[in-house]
């Protein structure tokens, strides 16, 4: 089955209901919307000409830092107010909000790693969320995620509770960190960790779904089988993605047998550290329950190459706003309009995007 022919799927931002069909819709056919880190409206441009190239649905997804980006650099992100941030990422998600139907493809718009320093912003966020609710039935974003797995398991579950409460109302979906991810991501510095805390066991992740099932049971999992953020050669992390799977016939085990009823795959999972992956480590995650896997170090890469390219190649026309190899008097405007080379940028960006939806099985058979 199309994820089209989902009831009531439409182009545009998904929230609630649709957006979590749409996740189920792809743990049961075994494929992942890849979730692609932006800071401005042109990342976001590329994510959405490639999911409409597809005609696949993508997420897009704003760190803290991101959001800052996006609201600008200029202004004040004090330390427990993190008023740019807040202000970055909203202004993200209304402009995802304005463009994404155009190009006639569902969205799903995420905040990413929320460390427990960074709650101010979840919390900003959530304000946002709740007036957009208020006003239009649902919420600004269609998921957020927190990232306590640098704090005690029970702290950690205890606080994605609190939050849920608070989110369940809007059917806002949240996403869960358990066990650590490893190296550096937005300020967050795992590369010193221990490599059993790489590897979240059945145990860890079935008291997740114990403290969050009974409140809604729209959660993912980001759980940790040797994931790192970055890029790396091969053989310097050792992935074990299948012992998510180990986990799903644990959690069907346990539900079996305090409610009987028999749930083949119950855990939504989300895949971190994703580039650089092998395909068939790719493969085995989406057999185990994966969703969503986070894409941004590729697409940095991506993204840049355009440039790089675009400067190797126009070299010579780029040294000033006057003179290039066809004349002293001859000008470079339309070599150095912005428009011209973040276009280049672009171009490279949706060619990587599509690469991460094809690798995730995310394309029409």
């Amino acid at each position: 089955m199309s994820f089209w022919e989902i009831p009531g799927m439409k182009a545009g931002v998904v929230t609630g209901d649709l957006a979590w069909a749409l996740l189920q819709h792809a743990k049961e056919h075994k494929y992942a919307i890849p979730a692609f880190n932006c800071t401005s409206s042109s990342t976001i441009n590329s994510v959405l000409e490639a999911g409409k190239e597809l005609n696949r649905p993508v997420m897009i997804q704003f760190s803290e830092g991101g959001s800052a980006f996006v609201a600008g650099k200029a202004l004040p992100n004090e330390k427990g107010k993190l008023q740019a941030s807040i202000l970055g990422a909203v202004a993200g998600a209304h402009f995802a909000r304005a463009v994404a139907p155009a190009y006639g493809i569902p969205v799903l718009v995420h905040s990413d790693h929320c460390a427990k320093k960074l709650l101010p912003w979840f919390d900003g966020m959530l304000e946002a969320d709740e007036a957009y609710f208020k006003e239009h039935g649902e919420p600004l974003f269609s998921s957020h995620m927190l990232d306590l797995s640098e704090e005690p398991d029970e702290e950690n579950i205890a606080i994605c509770e609190k939050y849920l409460k608070r989110m369940a109302p809007m059917k806002l979906i949240l996403e869960m960190e358990i066990g650590i991810t490893g190296g550096v991501e937005d300020g967050v510095d795992n590369s010193g960790a221990a490599k059993e805390k790489l590897y979240s066991t059945p145990q860890d992740v079935f008291a997740v779904y114990k403290g969050l099932n009974p409140i809604s049971p729209m959660f993912t999992i980001a759980a940790a089988f040797g994931n790192v953020h970055g890029v790396y050669k091969a053989g310097n992390v050792v992935l074990k993605p299948e012992i998510l799977q180990d986990m799903q016939d644990y959690a069907r085990e346990q539900i079996k047998a305090s409610t009987g009823k028999d749930i083949e795959r119950p855990l939504n999972f989300v895949f971190h550290g994703g580039s650089g992956s092998e395909k068939h480590h790719i493969a085995t995650a989406l057999n185990a329950g994966v969703v969503k896997m986070n894409v941004d170090t590729d697409t940095q890469w991506a993204y840049w190459e355009g440039l790089l390219k675009f400067y190797k190649s126009k070299e010579g026309y780029l040294q000033g706003q006057i003179g290039n190899p066809e004349g002293e008097d001859k000008p470079n405007k339309s070599y150095y309009d912005p428009r011209k080379w973040i276009r280049e940028c672009e171009v490279t960006m949706v060619k990587r995007v599509k690469e991460s939806c094809t690798d995730l099985s995310n394309v029409n058979a």
